[in-house]
């Protein structure tokens, strides 16, 4: 019987709510949303979407970490965007993360997101 694991690294943002960085069951890491703060400092991020979009996939490569998975095995992500119009500029730096074998991908326009950051990304991985 595979037992739910609850995941937690200081490499990324520490949860501010009821809810958990990661959950691994049964293989598989489920990964919170994450927003573009710093680890260190739990601040926002300066910039505009490209530098927000690089901090949260750094969050979520730390994150992956502490599961025992890595960007390489993510099978699936949702990328929570405050304006679709910043899409293109959101793509290329998440294009530099997912290069090859890239995972299935939803993209939303949220009308707000958290702290009133440009992005957040949750997703879905294979683990060790």
């Amino acid at each position: 019987m595979s037992m739910k694991r609850i995941v937690s690294t200081d490499a990324a943002p520490k949860a501010i709510g009821p809810y958990s960085q990661a959950v691994v069951y049964n293989g598989i890491a489920y990964c919170s949303g994450q927003i573009p703060l710093d680890p260190a400092t739990m601040q926002i991020v300066e910039g505009g979407v490209a530098e927000q979009t690089t901090r949260v996939l750094e969050n979520l490569k730390a994150v992956l970490d502490a599961c025992g998975s890595s960007l390489d095995r993510v099978l699936k992500t949702t990328v929570f965007l405050k304006d679709m119009g910043e899409f293109a500029a959101m793509n290329e730096v998440y294009g530099k993360y997912f290069h090859t074998n890239s995972p299935a991908r939803a993209t939303v326009e949220a009308a707000r997101l958290p702290r009133d950051v440009r992005v957040e990304i949750e997703c879905i991985a294979a683990v060790d």
